[in-house]
């Protein structure tokens, strides 16, 4: 397994990491420690949660993951081979009431709260890498796309910072991590970081795929410039590039069979650049999961890839991806349907 530094940090993490979401709704406790046992045997020691999973949220299923993590980590111990990522959710005005009374920020209380939460779920001592789910402010976030709106109550950037700043300097995180995030966004944490001597984010945890590559649009400069790399997640589309939804197909036990709400994947072209995806793949070869990830693997702005898997025919397949390197005609061809069709998801 390569490992990459993690920001600025002397930290090394997996370039494959652990994406965990489906632990406690697609996936029992059982399926998600086996899961984790084979991740470490292979190598995978970054791994990915957040305090709103499993996924799709529910009021029920709030937290769940990180307590089938914590219950791993009690009962196999050897918490220091880990880099363990969470995250907390920002402002969403009328969702997620079940989370902090229905007042979730990004300020000093809350931050407070939802680290201490996530600790005694975890149940470790310290979180390694602390990133914040989505913006405070009013931001284009999981498909949607950016319009001025009343930022009403949302806490302004350098008190967040300064907020998760006294959590590192207590202990109780280590490094400090945005996701879903834009350029504005990311600069203006760099810039406040570096003005006020505050911790300093070290990573972007953002949608990255054949599908979606809005990332190299702004964010991929800010990434190799400021040291602050992409922790890729939904390398796969949610599952859209292994060519499972085609046609309008829905399997049973998919992310889509169980969420009730539109996948940013269900869009006008994501068929078509999907099955010319697909189809390169099997021209030359290669499984349409491995090629998708092979992509974003070797992608200079990429810290580590964040996988998923609800099998663990699965999870052994993407982790697989990180040894195969693909050839200049395949990328050839990757940018010829990229230049047709390019980003039908966002």
């Amino acid at each position: 397994m390569e490992f990459r530094k993690l920001g600025r940090t002397d930290v090394q993490v997996s370039a494959i990491c652990l994406g965990t979401m489906t632990w406690g709704r697609q996936n029992t406790q059982a399926e998600g420690h086996a899961q984790m046992d084979y991740a470490l045997e292979r190598g995978v020691t970054f791994w990915d949660t957040a305090e709103m999973y499993a996924i799709p949220p529910k009021a029920d299923t709030y937290g769940t993951t990180e307590t089938i993590i914590g219950n791993w980590l009690a009962n196999r111990g050897g918490r220091d081979r880990l880099v363990i990522a969470t995250k907390a959710i920002g402002r969403a005005p009328g969702s997620f009431q079940w989370v902090r009374d229905g007042k979730a920020r990004l300020d000093r209380d809350n931050l407070v709260r939802a680290v201490e939460d996530s600790l005694r779920r975890l149940q470790t001592d310290y979180i390694d890498l602390y990133q914040l789910h989505w913006p405070d402010r009013s931001a284009p976030r999981f498909g949607s796309r950016w319009k001025l709106a009343d930022d009403g109550d949302a806490t302004p950037i350098d008190e967040t910072l300064r907020a998760l700043d006294d959590l590192v300097r207590s202990g109780k995180i280590r490094h400090v991590g945005l996701s879903n995030e834009t350029p504005w966004g990311a600069m203006t944490f760099l810039k406040a970081s570096d003005e006020l001597g505050l911790t300093r984010v070290v990573s972007i945890q953002n949608a990255y795929n054949l599908l979606n590559r809005t990332f190299e649009d702004g964010l991929a400069e800010v990434a190799v410039r400021e040291q602050c790399g992409l922790l890729a997640y939904s390398p796969l589309g949610a599952g859209t590039l292994t060519g499972k939804y085609l046609d309008g197909a829905v399997p049973p036990g998919t992310r889509r069979a169980i969420d009730e709400r539109k996948s940013r994947y269900a869009t006008v072209n994501s068929d078509a650049a999907t099955r010319a995806y697909v189809d390169i793949a099997k021209r030359h070869g290669l499984d349409p999961a491995q090629m998708a990830l092979a992509f974003v693997n070797r992608q200079p702005f990429v810290t580590s890839n964040i996988i998923g898997a609800t099998s663990m025919a699965q999870l052994k397949t993407n982790i697989d991806a990180a040894e195969i390197k693909l050839s200049d005609a395949v990328l050839e061809e990757i940018e010829t349907v990229h230049s047709r069709l390019p980003n039908p998801c966002l």
